[in-house]
C-alpha cells in the first residue's frame, strides 16, 4: 500500500508561498546535500498528487528547467513521473504526464494507496493538502525548513488542525536547513 505524504518547504515561521532561491531575493536556502536528499526523495516516489493550481504552476516550471544547470536530474524526474490531478474545473486529458482525479477525492486517493506501493508526494499547502488533513488521507508529513523569518505570505496550515503529529526523522544540513519527517500521532500518543 503507498503512502501520502505532504512534502513542502518553509521559513522557521511557517511562510511557505513562493519559494524563490535565496540569491535571487527569496527564502530558499539550497545547498548540496540538502539538494541530493530532496532528489533521492523524488526519485524513490511512485508518483506525484497535485491541486490544480499547483499542477498549473509546475507544469509551465518544470519542462523549462530542463536544460538549467544543476537541475537536470530534479527536471527528468520532475517532468516523467506520474501525477495525479485533483481539480474541479480541468477536463482530461491532461498533459505533463498526468491523470486527472475522477470522483469523490477520498475513493480517488484510497484507490491511488492501493494501486501504488511507494510515496505518492504531495508537494505545496494548499486547498488538496488541507482536504486531504481533513479527510485523514495523509500518512506523513515532511517539511524542509530554511533557517528564515519570513514576513511575507500566508502561513503553512493556517487553517488546520489541531493534529498531534509524532516525529519519526530530524536531518540537519550544513547550511541550517533541517528536514523534519512527522506522521500522525496515534490516538494514544500522550501530549508533550
Amino acid at each position: 500500500m503507498g503512502r501520502l505524504i505532504i512534502n513542502t518547504g518553509m521559513t522557521v515561521n511557517g511562510a511557505f508561498e513562493a519559494p524563490a532561491p535565496e540569491p535571487h531575493g527569496g527564502w530558499l536556502v539550497t545547498d548540496p546535500d540538502s539538494m541530493q536528499a530532496g532528489l533521492e526523495m523524488w526519485l524513490a516516489a511512485d508518483a506525484m498528487v497535485l491541486g490544480r493550481r499547483t499542477y498549473e504552476g509546475l507544469s509551465k516550471a518544470w519542462p523549462a528547467l530542463a536544460d538549467a544547470p544543476g537541475f537536470e536530474a530534479y527536471a527528468a524526474r520532475m517532468n516523467g513521473m506520474p501525477k495525479y490531478v485533483a481539480s474541479r474545473t480541468l477536463n482530461a486529458p491532461l498533459e505533463w504526464n498526468a491523470t486527472l482525479l475522477e470522483g469523490d477525492l477520498a475513493d480517488a486517493v484510497k484507490a491511488l494507496k492501493a494501486e501504488h506501493h511507494g510515496n505518492l508526494i504531495v508537494p505545496c499547502a494548499g486547498e488538496l493538502t488541507r482536504d486531504l488533513i481533513a479527510r485523514g488521507l495523509v500518512d506523513e508529513f515532511w517539511f524542509t525548513v530554511s533557517p528564515y523569518l519570513w514576513a511575507a505570505g500566508p502561513r503553512i496550515f493556517d487553517d488546520v488542525g489541531p493534529l498531534r503529529l509524532e516525529l519519526t526523522a530530524a536531518t540537519t544540513f550544513p547550511s541550517g536547513v533541517v528536514r523534519l519527517c512527522y506522521r500522525p500521532a496515534s490516538a494514544g500518543t500522550p501530549a508533550a
